[in-house]
């Protein structure tokens, strides 16, 4: 038996060897020769399954250690007998800090109050779920919207695209990327519908390149069509426009998702699809020795004279404050594979314990909805 992974999937090595050969390789360079005699493939996003490099091969199971699988042609799998599978909400709450420190540095930069802000969230799935749920715990008026969803579940709870537009300060996307049919979203922001937007509104993507014609949204922001724009992902990442990387507030190399813990999540779901498709004994496996962020796990803030936006502030960056790595990319525009390879632990909100003295009921009680193990 023979398995393909990508050499930057963590937590993996040694576990799948008892049970079969297993090959690591940079995920650009599974090819066609390489898979042919593979019975299964884990992968990221940056090994395109399609006909070119499974047919005439043996695989019978794709995992992706990833939320998205655009990368993955599933028709054609699905028509040659090839299962395929995604890790939905792996990372959903590694995005989630990433989005509440993202809102935080804005609120720094611009002087907003988390209060007088609406956010509107496109697309609310397990990602977009949660960051909604962070939003409003933050302070932000919170408006979703979700067709799919509206269709299956009822109306209520959401919004048009439309209306959202009309109605949000800040708009952030989570939505997968999908070419045709109704919900299709590629270049669901195209020129037509950033131009929709006015010039105090700040737009957020951290879903999939495509979903937002960087084309356009460069000609928005240097006409003063928008007040900013924040960026994870790009159309043709890895290779960047560095024009509209100047224009941009906050620029990340595609790591919203990479918190250590969302990685050990892709990796758990990867290893136990493959175990329950190809019979192995690991379909109860779960990745251990996430390891230690440089910060200490546990924390203190003294909540006295600050106002509840301060310490929640405190508490978000100091787990994560995505600053670091938007200048990171800013300095080394080509270090962008790199920088996501080479990526430094970050870990969630739930692995922190936070000392908290001087805090209301109320705050100490948001902190730990939000995620912080708290302590009074």
């Amino acid at each position: 038996m023979k398995i393909v992974c990508d050499n930057k999937i963590p937590f993996l090595r040694g576990t799948l060897e008892p049970y079969a050969e297993v090959v690591y390789l940079p995920g650009a360079k599974t090819t066609p020769e390489v898979v042919r005699d593979a019975d299964a493939i884990i992968t990221r996003t940056r090994t395109i399954c399609n006909e070119q490099l499974l047919k005439g091969s043996k695989v019978k199971v794709i995992a992706t250690a990833t939320i998205g699988y655009d990368h993955i042609d599933t028709h054609w799998c699905e028509s040659n007998g090839i299962v395929w599978k995604n890790s939905p909400g792996c990372n959903s709450w590694s995005v989630k800090q990433y989005i509440a420190s993202v809102l935080v540095c804005l609120a720094q930069k611009h002087g907003f109050r988390f209060q007088d802000m609406t956010l509107g969230v496109v697309g609310v799935g397990n990602v977009g779920g949660k960051v909604a749920e962070v939003a409003s715990l933050m302070g932000f008026k919170v408006l979703l919207n979700d067709p799919p969803r509206a269709r299956r579940e009822g109306s209520q709870g959401f919004v048009s695209l439309e209306a959202l537009l009309s109605k949000s300060d800040i708009v952030t996307v989570h939505v997968p990327l999908t070419a045709e049919g109704e919900d299709a979203t590629w270049h669901l922001f195209d020129q037509k519908r950033l131009s929709t937007l006015r010039p105090d509104q700040i737009l957020i993507n951290s879903s999939r390149g495509e979903v937002v014609d960087n084309q356009a949204l460069k000609a928005e922001l240097k006409a003063g069509g928008l007040k900013a724009a924040v960026l994870d992902v790009w159309e043709g990442e890895p290779e960047l426009d560095a024009e509209l990387v100047g224009l941009l507030d906050i620029t990340t190399p595609h790591i919203a998702g990479y918190s250590a813990d969302g990685k050990a999540n892709g990796t758990t779901m990867s290893v136990r699809t493959v175990a329950q498709y190809l019979g192995l004994p690991l379909t109860d496996w779960t990745a251990s020795g996430v390891p230690a962020p440089a910060q200490p796990l546990e924390f203190s803030i003294d909540a006295s004279g600050k106002t509840d936006q301060e310490v929640i502030s405190e508490a978000i960056l100091y787990t994560y404050d995505v600053r670091s790595d938007s200048d990171l990319l800013r300095g080394c525009l080509e270090g962008f594979e790199q920088q996501r390879g080479d990526y430094p632990v970050r870990r969630e909100f739930t692995a922190f314990t936070l000392h908290l003295s001087h805090a209301g009921a109320d705050l100490a009680d948001r902190l730990a909805k939000i995620g912080f193990k708290i302590i009074q």
